[in-house]
């Protein structure tokens, strides 16, 4: 049973109104802003960081060796 399961669209509107009550009007797009911010930041990295990862490949496992040159 999730914590999230039984959020309803009334649920979402009185979340907004509190932070919008909390921050103020003012500080919500600087907030947006420097949240949209740090999502561009860390795909960055994210990317950067694959991209460093040498390219692993699979190594050839060895034939069985034959038994009486069968």
């Amino acid at each position: 049973m999730g914590l999230l399961q039984n959020l309803t669209g009334w649920h979402a509107i009185i979340i907004l109104v509190v932070i919008l009550l909390l921050f103020g009007a003012s500080k919500l797009p600087v907030l947006a802003r420097s949240v949209g911010q740090s999502m561009k930041i860390f795909q960055t990295e994210i990317r950067e960081a694959k991209a460093d990862e040498p390219a692993v490949s699979p190594t050839p496992t060895p034939a069985p060796a034959l038994i009486d040159g069968r």
